[in-house]
């Protein structure tokens, strides 16, 4: 295993970042393995550490609590984070017991302190002693509710579990929820698109099921296929690209439209966005499109994601309760800041880091770019209303809410409608049990992040 604490120390310092500075694994990881030049199989360790370290942290700290027989959170944050890394290479990998152990005491003494050593060899020396199964059945006895012991079991907090399952049996679902619990904690497969009208799906890759422009990213780096392709070519899950395309795709195009994507950051939608402007354009139909990112670190990306686009679209950097002004444009794409319940899978940190005191004041601001959105469409025009998010109060209660606000000019569209007209292959989109044309995709059963689309109509 030559190497290997070096990458033990890479997934420990992600770890220190995401709980420390609030930092996000997918950004911080592959920095830090490109700085230690690790190995590609020193890289594959650190990866799987940090990932299955981070989703499987609420059932690593129940096994913890009853093996130190004190609550995690009563542990220093650094010898927790290093009592979590050593948990997971025990009880859900291959590493060798006496490495993963005596690694850890190594990490502790260099990280940590002397101090912290004695604690770390003991708890996990005996964490050691047993099976993941064992451990788990253990926590799950400590648990004080059937949601409790789910929780455990799934590494979910009790109330995303909650909102989970409100969310399912809006749909008339909610045994589906084991499922989408299972599917969180899942690797997801790496999803590419190709920018229409730039590039087209590489011929050795896998289409997948719904986007017609997007694949699953053959073996190897993904990396190395944007870099080939200038960016025309990109990492993006399938729901994101469904969501640009039902605003794209649910008129035909007529000439003169203006398009704005009023939340833009990163860009990934707003890219594809513009390769269906560029192909409308090449077609003889001339259209524009704008972007806002009220951050000018995301406006950075978002004008960086939008290189390979051979046509300026201007990124304005502004509230976008303000941005888009009265009357102005015929499509807008309001992707709003939400929870990110909607992408566990790829952002597992993102399960502890919010809380259900963080839904109301995001609903608020939710409500009022969406308001500010349909104030900005031209009469007839259409808003869509997306969030990585399933919860029904960043959802459901706040289109219900802007539709009632506007209720003397707006009429819902059927997103579902649109969505199957666009896919490739039958969605199984269900409807809700109170009606409305809200579309919510599920990693379970679409393999996508969960996304939530609705379409607004201003009236003519």
């Amino acid at each position: 295993m030559s190497g290997a604490p070096s990458a033990r120390r890479v997934a420990f310092d992600t770890l220190r970042a995401v709980h420390d500075a609030d930092a996000y694994a997918n950004l911080v990881l592959p920095t830090a393995i490109a700085r230690a030049r690790l190995s590609a199989a020193d890289a594959a360790l650190a990866t799987e550490l940090t990932y299955g370290t981070l989703r499987q942290q609420g059932t690593w700290d129940a096994v913890i609590a009853v093996a130190a027989n004190r609550q995690a959170e009563s542990v220093d944050p650094p010898v927790l984070d290093i009592l979590r890394l050593g948990v997971h290479q025990l009880l859900a990998t291959r590493v060798p017991p006496h490495a993963a152990v005596n690694e850890s005491v190594a990490l502790a003494r260099s990280s940590a302190g002397e101090r912290s050593v004695g604690f770390v060899n003991a708890v996990l020396r005996r964490i050691g002693e047993a099976d993941a199964a064992t451990w788990i059945s253990r926590a799950e006895e400590a648990a004080r509710s059937d949601d409790e012991r789910l929780s455990v079991r799934t590494s979910h907090p009790v109330w995303v579990i909650r909102a989970l399952r409100r969310a399912l049996d809006d749909e008339g679902r909610a045994g589906e929820l084991l499922d989408l619990l299972v599917a969180d904690n899942d690797s997801p497969r790496v999803t590419m698109t190709a920018l229409p009208g730039l590039a087209t799906v590489p011929e050795e890759s896998e289409p997948t099921s719904f986007s017609p422009y997007g694949f699953r990213a053959p073996a190897g780096d993904p990396g190395r296929l944007v870099a080939a392709s200038n960016g025309a070519l990109r990492v993006q899950d399938e729901g994101s690209q469904l969501a640009a395309l039902a605003l794209s795709e649910v008129d035909t195009v007529r000439s003169g439209e203006r398009w704005l994507d009023l939340c833009a950051g990163p860009g990934g939608k707003t890219a594809l966005l513009a390769a269906r402007v560029l192909q409308a354009r090449e077609a003889g139909t001339p259209i524009d499109l704008e972007a806002n990112e009220v951050s000018s670190t995301r406006a950075g990306l978002v004008r960086r994601s939008l290189e390979p686009i051979p046509f300026e679209v201007v990124v304005s950097e502004e509230d976008g309760r303000e941005r888009a002004g009265a009357d102005a444009y015929d499509r807008i794409l309001v992707d709003a800041p939400c929870t990110g319940l909607g992408a566990l899978r790829r952002r597992p940190e993102s399960r502890w880091r919010k809380s259900p005191q963080d839904v109301a004041p995001l609903a608020d601001l939710q409500r009022e770019l969406l308001s500010a959105a349909v104030i900005g469409l031209r009469p007839g025009g259409v808003v869509a209303y997306v969030t990585c998010s399933p919860h029904l109060v960043e959802t459901r209660d706040v289109v219900a809410a802007v539709l009632d606000q506007h209720r003397d000019e707006l009429d819902e569209l059927d997103a579902r409608d649109v969505l199957r007209r666009v896919s490739r292959s039958t969605l199984d989109l269900a409807s809700p049990t109170g009606g409305g044309g809200r579309a919510q995709l599920w990693p379970h059963r679409h393999g996508t992040d969960a996304m939530s689309i609705a379409l607004l109509r201003r009236r003519s």
